[in-house]
Parts: C-alpha cells; sequence; structure tokens
C-alpha cells in the first residue's frame, strides 16, 4: 500500500496531518504520483511564497484535469527564475507570453483545442500583480467578458518584484517599494490608489473567482480543483509572500500571509456569478500592527518618527473588510 494508517496529530496547530484522512482527501503534495509540475533546479530566492503557491496550484490543476494541463505564462518572477535559458523546472506544456498577454495567449490556446475539438484538454494562465492588475489588466477583462474557458491564476506579491520592487496596483496603501519611497507627508504607497482585481473580476459575473494565500496550502488545492469543475472564466487572486521585496524573514513565509488574513487586510472568500458564495473567518484576530511590523516595507510608520496616523488607516481598513465579508468567526460584526 502506498501510504500507513497511522494518525499523526500536530499539538498547539490548527491542522492535523494528511494520515487521519481517507486517501482522496489528502493533500495533492502527499500523493508519491503528483505531477511534480515545478521541479527541482529553479532560482526563487529563499522562502519565496510564489514558488510555493504555483507549485500546489499546478499540481492541483494536472491532478482535477488528469494531467491535461496547457500554461501560458506572463513574463514576470515565475518565468525567469523558473526558466533561466537554456533550461527549465517546467514539468508540463508551457507557453511564455509577453507581461501583459497571458490572458489573451491562454484565450488563444483555448480556442485552438476548440476547434480541434480536444475538449479533455483544459488551460490555465497566470502571471504576478504586474501582469494582471496593471499590464494585463485589460486582456484579462476581454478574457471575462467573452468568459473564455481558461483559469487565470494571480501570484500576487504586491510589486513588480522582478524588476526590482517597484510599486505595482496591488501594492497595498503605505507600503515602501523604489518608487514609492518613505518620505513625505504620506510616505510610502498613498491611500487611494491600486485596483482590487477579485472584486472587478466579480463585476463581470463569471463562473468562478476565489482568493488564497500561501498561508492555507489545502485551501489553494480545494479551490484549483473547485475551478476546475466549472468551464468558462474563472479567477484566482492568491496572496504570495516575498521576503526580498516585503523585508520579511524567509523564515516567515507562512506567518506573515496568515497575519494577512487575520488581520483582515487580505479577506479570502469564493464568489460564483458575482455572488460571494463563502468566506474564510478569521479564528483568531490580530491587529494590524502585527502584520506590519514583520515587513520592513512599512519600518517608517514605527521606530523614532512614528505613524500612529497611518497605522490607524490601515487597521480601518482592516474593519471595513472584516465588516464588508463578514469575517468574525465567533463575533458579532465590529467587534474586535
Amino acid at each position: 500500500m502506498p501510504f500507513q494508517p497511522i494518525k499523526f496529530y500536530q499539538a498547539g496547530s490548527f491542522v492535523a496531518g494528511n494520515r487521519l484522512l481517507d486517501p482522496e482527501q489528502r493533500s495533492v503534495q502527499s500523493d508519491a504520483d503528483r505531477s511534480n509540475t515545478l521541479t527541482s533546479g529553479h532560482r526563487a530566492c529563499q522562502g519565496c511564497g510564489e514558488a510555493l503557491g504555483a507549485r500546489y496550484a499546478l499540481d492541483a490543476a494536472m491532478r482535477a484535469t488528469k494531467n491535461r494541463l496547457i500554461a501560458a505564462n506572463a513574463t514576470g518572477c515565475l518565468e525567469v527564475f523558473f526558466t533561466p535559458y537554456p533550461e527549465s523546472s517546467w514539468q508540463l506544456p508551457w507557453m511564455h507570453s509577453l507581461f501583459g498577454n497571458a490572458p489573451a495567449v491562454a484565450t488563444g490556446i483555448a480556442a485552438a483545442l476548440r476547434v480541434k475539438g480536444r475538449h479533455d484538454i483544459r488551460v490555465v494562465g497566470q502571471a504576478g500583480d504586474g501582469g494582471t492588475v496593471d499590464i494585463g489588466l485589460g486582456c484579462l477583462s476581454g478574457m471575462f467578458e467573452r468568459n473564455d474557458d481558461v483559469l487565470f491564476t494571480c501570484y500576487d506579491n504586491e510589486a513588480y518584484m522582478n524588476t526590482g520592487v517597484q510599486r505595482s496596483g496591488a501594492t497595498p496603501p503605505a507600503a515602501r517599494t523604489a518608487t514609492t519611497e518613505a518620505v513625505g507627508p504620506e510616505p510610502g504607497n498613498r491611500f487611494g490608489q491600486g485596483k482590487n482585481v477579485p472584486m472587478i473580476a466579480m463585476a463581470h459575473e463569471i463562473p468562478y473567482v476565489a482568493t488564497a494565500t500561501v498561508a492555507d496550502l489545502r485551501d489553494i488545492e480545494y479551490k484549483v480543483e473547485r475551478a476546475m469543475s466549472f468551464h468558462g472564466a474563472r479567477y484566482l487572486h492568491i496572496l504570495v509572500t516575498c521576503p526580498l521585496g516585503w523585508g520579511c524573514d524567509s523564515a516567515d513565509t507562512i506567518r506573515v500571509a496568515r497575519l494577512a488574513t487575520q488581520s483582515g487586510l487580505f479577506p479570502v472568500f469564493e464568489a460564483e456569478q458575482g455572488e460571494i458564495t463563502a468566506v474564510t473567518k478569521i479564528r483568531q484576530r490580530v491587529p494590524v500592527e502585527e502584520y506590519l511590523r514583520l515587513q520592513k516595507r512599512y519600518a517608517h510608520l514605527f521606530g523614532r518618527s512614528a505613524r500612529p496616523d497611518i497605522v490607524a488607516r490601515l487597521q480601518a481598513q482592516a474593519d471595513r473588510n472584516i465588516a464588508r465579508f463578514d469575517l468574525l468567526e465567533n463575533q458579532p460584526v465590529g467587534v474586535s
């Protein structure tokens, strides 16, 4: 037998080992026959959340499609560190697109498969936040409008990390980047800028939209497999920690992503046809300061020239998310 039917517990944790579960409920990564879509030899930074998220997402997609999958990948970290010419760590049919046209390329692949009558092969498109939220937004909106049969995944590390940590449309307020310096009366990225692409996707009323983080890898697997049960346009937005750009310890990749959700700054939910169908409740709410202090991109908000007023504005943003998505598990909305 390929596994040992032994119960395994992790004390002091919210999770339990795979051996508590029936084989069909176990993580894709626990299966010796997993596809290993992203194999060894890549050049991702230590603690890279994007590499982790992509591996779980694509292996789940491969299982859901019985390994009949083609990926279109925008320029960005995910393309650069997995395919240093002439090498590649990808183990699936994979096509590199330009920075901004991955949704269009994925659409073209899906159209070609449809013309050939190959309905057994599915398509995923993927990009970072720069290629999704900024440069690729027009192509992505077109994909949603046409309801093309593609799952598009954004691995959101909240800046253009591949080209030097410049601000993107997904960079949060007050975050320091190479183009949003920590100077002036409103240091870091200014409030009121950027785009909420999961909500934009919902406004197109496509079959499926979801958010996730690398703090809950089983949730990523579930949502990818759920997305693959639909046909038409689908969108998955995964928050992926970037130790280099965020200035956090590489050992804190999962911790930081978890604090983003537990503070309310990054709501995790599912939606179908423009309506929210499920949210991940906050089980242990934390103040946003606990999340911010782990990252050097927010260091200017603390210390000698502290900005408690800006921290309070970020807390208000988290509070609004909590109320908007009804994120508290055991408390009335608005109670800390």
